[in-house]
């Protein structure tokens, strides 16, 4: 099966983990020899309710079972979707109502930035340096490491950077400006928060010149910060969310969310302003819409923080310099990036999946479950703190 994945299987890059997965269970992922690996990755912040939740598998055998597939996006009107993005509104702040559901967080970005250049007739677009929102054209044209983007270019042009919490570069948005688009915590960098009520001062910067804020939750959102979405811990409102990953625990959704007067936009002058084929699929939708009901009906947001806590007070060693990020977004931050590179290997030799993040070398990646409990928390955390105490003893002069 390996020989098949590196042959036949497009791969990202020259070294995959190449785990082979029997089955995924909890905050459990299962090889072909049934040896357990314990999650603390979570697919890249996507399994929200770990792996085969029985309601998000009841959700999506019963809709598979009465339709899956029946028309492009828009079209018909189709229960799992309307009811999904019904819910998703009423848990959202006014004027944050009208939602469209596309395939992933990266077309949920284009989405939202061809909404911003329409309701603004601007073409300049700010982002932040270190940002990452996702990988498709429009999107990686956001991105300022010239080294990820150089064989791709020409990008979109009109694209500037702004630094994440540097105040004095709000004077860059200007009325030229359609949008400035920010993760709401920095993902790839590092699990950036923003501080001194960042992200207020960039509304207010907007809102004097006519731009629009889109704030990209498809990381944070969905409960992993201890709230439904980030941007409720700062007390803002952005005029478009974007969303993803664990939108539909595990299963593959994006979407974009304004007023309903912005997002008419798109219907007309030109008509079709966005399309897709599968967004809005029934069985995906009913995956989300199961997502959503277990966390606005359950205390996993509530219990994110407290486990947030508990794992900042296990996780003390003398080579982890700092812990990043909030609730189960976690990055502990360690003296080099041979260190990181170590512990995440080491631990997936011992049933511990770890990760990278994208920019941020010295960090570990530690996004699990929400559903994760006390006693795997403990367990992981002690694995990691063992191979850190092997590192530091190998190598003390």
């Amino acid at each position: 099966m390996k020989e098949d994945f590196l042959k036949y299987q497009a791969q990202t890059g020259p070294s995959p983990l190449a785990l082979e997965v029997s089955h995924a269970k909890g905050s459990y992922i299962y090889d072909h020899n049934q040896k357990a690996h314990l999650d603390f990755v979570a697919g890249v912040s996507a399994n929200t309710l770990g792996h085969s939740h029985p309601r998000i598998v009841e959700a999506v055998q019963q809709q598979a079972a009465s339709y899956m597939h029946v028309m492009v996006y828009g079209e018909y009107i189709q229960s799992p979707a309307v009811e999904l993005t019904k819910l998703l509104a009423g848990q959202l702040p006014e004027p944050l109502e009208t939602t469209y559901l596309v395939n992933s967080g990266t077309e949920a970005m284009e989405g939202a930035m061809k909404l911003a250049k329409r309701a603004t007739g601007r073409s300049e677009i700010i982002a932040a340096q270190g940002a990452y929102h996702g990988n498709t054209q429009g999107s990686l044209s956001l991105m300022d490491y010239p080294e990820r983007t150089q064989a791709f270019r020409p990008l979109l042009p009109g694209i500037k950077h702004i630094g994440f919490n540097n105040e004095q570069d709000l004077e860059k948005i200007t009325q030229a400006t359609a949008a400035v688009v920010l993760e709401t915590i920095q993902g790839g960098a590092g699990f950036i928060q923003p501080i001194n009520h960042y992200l207020k001062k960039v509304k207010k910067r907007c809102e004097q010149v006519g731009a629009l804020l889109i704030l990209d939750e498809i990381q944070p959102g969905f409960g992993r910060t201890g709230k439904l979405f980030a941007f409720m811990h700062y007390d803002i409102v952005p005029d478009i969310l974007v969303l993803g990953k664990g939108m539909a625990s595990g299963m593959p959704i994006g979407a974009f969310t304004a007023s309903s007067d912005t997002m008419a936009l798109l219907k007309q002058h030109p008509k079709m302003g966005h399309i897709t084929t599968f967004g809005g699929n029934a069985v995906i939708a009913a995956a989300a819409l199961a997502t959503l009901k277990e966390l606005t009906e359950s205390n996993l947001q509530r219990e994110t923080l407290r486990k947030e806590q508990l794992f900042r007070r296990l996780l003390v060693h003398p080579l982890i310099k700092e812990i990043r990020g909030k609730g189960l977004m976690l990055a502990p931050i360690v003296e080099s990036e041979e260190i990181a590179n170590y512990v995440i290997l080491e631990a997936a030799k011992r049933g511990l999946i770890l990760f990278w993040l994208l920019f941020e070398g010295k960090a570990i990646r530690i996004t699990p479950p929400l559903t994760i409990s006390d006693q795997e928390i403990k367990h992981g955390c002690a694995i990691i703190i063992a191979i850190l105490e092997q590192w530091r003893n190998h190598n003390v002069n």
